[in-house]
């Protein structure tokens, strides 16, 4: 209903109704209908609360305008003003909270959870299972003081090569796994829509789906907590993954080239989490993550800093073609990054002592 009011405005009428508004007409329809009536009432503020921090992301010009909630993939609620003995732990495996409306429910006890918490969330994905996750923003990992530092270079093939030599990948499905998953893929596209049996071809590719979606998460957090508590200061490429993964289909009066392609590189940019991997780095490791220019440092020599296309010989063979450095790409360029150096327009290698390609420059005269 708020995606609702706010999708009527249009420039030159009133502004659109705010939070406070909101509420107000919330609980004139809670005394009005009995249906609205018999849910939460903190459940529904707290929906009224995240549509407007949803809007003031969208002025701020950092996240996009809010959308309609769509079944089975935006399922759940965020419950506030917990207390203490909402929340039981009945054995080791299990617990218990306490859910307005709704009583005691159990759930599987995976991790300790942390005092003062004041919130949660239940959500539902797409294989159909809940999850219940307590609010809590954990300390950050402590630098170990060793004057480490690590770069990482990440690519679609390996997901992270390390400037130590490591190369990491996100791990998949299994080969039978994704022999299932086509198969289903083409079942379903013969259900009739409406009908059980496409329901339950729906749910079985959410569940593998879902499955990958894990993986890929419990990859990046322990990825980037191993690298947190391994280095003291961590480079990673400056890159926009937003404008990366734009789709290249165009318009109908002027279509993209290659629209298939640059799809499949999209879903292999997502699929090995990379803005994912830098996010958490920087919560766990605040202020010793550091951004460095991407040109040039997969062409670019670690050992003597030459920089020509022909060095990159394939996807994962590095060879100079100056001084005859031989290593695997995504290495040699975790390398280029660890060191900081980044090529500007002008050619000049930063920054270790400037360019040496330009003419001594005149120093400008104070006035």
């Amino acid at each position: 209903m708020a995606v609702e009011q706010h999708s009527w405005w249009r420039p030159g009428r009133a502004a659109a109704p705010g939070h406070v508004e909101q509420s107000r007409q919330l609980t004139e329809a809670r005394a009005e209908f009995v249906w609205l009536r018999a849910g939460s009432v903190t459940v529904q503020q707290q929906a009224l609360r995240d549509f407007a921090q949803a809007m003031r992301n969208f002025f701020g010009g950092t996240h996009r305008r809010p959308t309609w909630r769509k079944a089975d993939r935006h399922e759940g609620f965020r419950q506030v003003a917990v207390k203490p003995e909402h929340i039981q732990r009945l054995n080791r495996r299990w617990g218990r909270v306490w859910v307005p409306k709704v009583g005691w429910v159990r759930f599987r006890w995976t991790r300790a959870v942390p005092d003062g918490v004041k919130s949660y969330r239940v959500t539902q994905d797409r294989a159909g299972q809940w999850h219940l996750a307590f609010t809590a923003v954990p300390a950050p990992i402590p630098a170990p003081g060793n004057n480490k530092v690590v770069g990482v270079d990440r690519g679609v093939v390996v997901s992270a090569a390390l400037s130590t030599g490591e190369l990491l990948t996100v791990p998949g499905l299994t080969p039978g796994e994704q022999q299932r998953l086509d198969r289903v893929r083409r079942a379903l596209s013969r259900r009739k829509r409406g009908s059980d049996r496409r329901g339950r071809a729906k749910r079985a590719i959410a569940r593998l789906t879902v499955r990958i979606t894990d993986q890929r998460k419990d990859w990046v957090e322990k990825t980037s907590t191993g690298l947190a508590r391994g280095f003291d200061v961590i480079r990673v490429e400056d890159l926009s993954i937003r404008g990366m993964t734009r789709s290249a289909k165009g318009t109908v009066e002027n279509p993209g080239r290659g629209v298939r392609q640059k799809a499949g590189l999209n879903q292999g940019i997502l699929a090995n989490g990379w803005g994912m991997l830098v996010t958490r780095l920087e919560h766990k490791a605040p202020g010793r993550v550091e951004k460095i220019k991407a040109a040039y440092t997969s062409q670019q020599c670690s050992a003597c800093g030459h920089i020509a296309p022909e060095n990159r010989k394939s996807q994962a063979v590095f060879q100079c073609v100056a001084c005859g450095f031989t290593c695997h790409a995504d290495v040699n360029a975790a390398r280029n990054i660890a060191a900081g150096r980044a090529v500007t327009a002008r050619g000049a290698l930063q920054p270790l002592g400037g360019a040496m390609n330009r003419e001594p420059q005149l120093a400008s005269l104070a006035p």
